[in-house]
């Protein structure tokens, strides 16, 4: 049996004896498999015990495959879910009605075992790697960038740069300017986060959403510098365009506390704090991850947008 994450796999087809084909197959790859036979069972399921992917049918009782693809496409709570129609039909026309009602991919039956289990494999994965990009970016998130940072540890004895970008009086700018506005904020930086990486960086460098005002860009010692002092100088030099003529001319925002006294906030800044194994040895992701929280808290201590390097040696 091989290790298929535990993947949840429903089997909607109202035929029990494919159903038991189809689940004894995925079943020896290791996927968690359950069956549903008609309409009012397979929403049961989807809504009680939400799988991982979908094998439809497209003939069934009540409901055919078509009207409960779109059924669950247009729900927020179904709409992510990979979805493969299963039929007996192969015409050009029914294939393409199962893409039409928002199906990710289709198959005949019969089918050959292999072929199914590679189709289930590749919606999985590619699902997956959907989850782990940041949906207002479109940046590599959490997973992708612990798995990132891990694998530049297990490398040893290449030299890497870890650039922790934190936007600096985000928060009350999105009070004065609401989260619309504040978005557009996170989606420049991460254009400028990119931008300057792709340029300036090397072959391989990495780019990723921590989530909300914090990025983190992965690049190598020599090229760090040129990386950090581009950002900033972009970042500093457009960063006003999003604040209103009067908060321009005044040079800080105005905000109040809940004792209703006035506060007044500078204009964002970044802090980037500088994580490398160029002078001391990095045992885990963990590690970086402390090294990092050290480097950006004194990094906020300083006015405007700056970057700090670890320089210790150990």
């Amino acid at each position: 049996m091989q290790n298929a994450g535990n993947n949840k796999v429903l089997v909607v087809d109202d035929d029990k004896f494919m159903v038991r084909v189809i689940s004894d197959c995925l079943q020896k790859e290791g996927y968690l498999v359950s069956g549903a036979y008609d309409f009012n069972k397979a929403m049961e399921q989807i809504y009680h015990t939400p799988p991982d992917i979908i094998l439809l049918d497209v003939v069934l009782p009540k409901m055919n495959g078509y009207d409960i693809c779109r059924l669950l496409r247009n729900d927020t709570r179904t709409s992510h879910l990979p979805i493969i129609m299963l039929t007996s039909k192969g015409q050009v026309e029914d294939k393409v009605a199962g893409l039409d009602a928002g199906a990710d991919d289709y198959i005949t039956k019969p089918f050959d075992n292999l072929e199914l289990i590679a189709r289930v494999k590749t919606h999985l994965r590619r699902a997956k790697q959907e989850k782990s990009f940041n949906p207002l970016t479109g940046l590599p998130g959490n997973i992708l960038i612990e798995e990132e940072i891990k694998r530049r540890v297990s490398e040893g004895k290449k030299k890497f740069a870890v650039l922790y970008i934190d936007l600096d009086n985000f928060k009350a700018y999105n009070d004065v300017y609401g989260f619309l506005k504040g978005d557009e904020v996170i989606k420049f930086v991460a254009h400028i986060i990119e931008k300057n990486v792709k340029t300036l960086g090397g072959h391989g460098d990495f780019i990723g959403h921590i989530g909300g005002d914090d990025y983190i860009a992965i690049t190598t010692p020599n090229k760090l510098d040129d990386i950090c002092k581009a950002i900033i100088n972009q970042f500093d030099s457009t960063i006003s365009l999003f604040y209103s003529t009067d908060d321009r001319r005044r040079g800080y925002i105005i905000t109040r506390d809940r004792s209703n006294q006035e506060i007044k906030y500078p204009f964002m800044s970044l802090s980037i704090a500088v994580v490398s194994n160029e002078s001391r040895y990095v045992e885990n992701h963990w590690q970086v991850a402390e090294i990092a929280a050290e480097m950006k808290k004194f990094a906020k201590s300083r006015a405007g947008s700056v970057y700090v390097k670890d320089r210790r040696v150990r």
